[in-house]
């Protein structure tokens, strides 16, 4: 589970992260961080629409290469 320091971190830097989900990178969410509950993450897609996702998933910088799903279950 991503923490508050690593949310907040990327919400003042505006960078766009990458919300992996699950082995299909065609699934991945990729937006800024607007805001965040103990349970949830609001992340504003390229498109302006906002989406909440799961604070369970994987969020990394976009510009870093993608993580696989796998090594993250172990």
């Amino acid at each position: 589970m991503v923490n508050e320091e690593q949310l907040d971190q990327f919400r003042i830097s505006g960078e766009t992260v990458r919300v992996v989900r699950d082995g299909m990178e065609q699934n991945d969410v990729l937006g800024i961080v607007v805001a965040w509950d103990d349970s949830t993450v609001v992340i504003r897609r390229p498109n302006r629409r906002v989406v909440k996702v799961s604070r369970k998933y994987t969020y990394v910088p976009a510009s870093e290469e993608r993580p696989s799903p796998i090594e993250d279950a172990t």
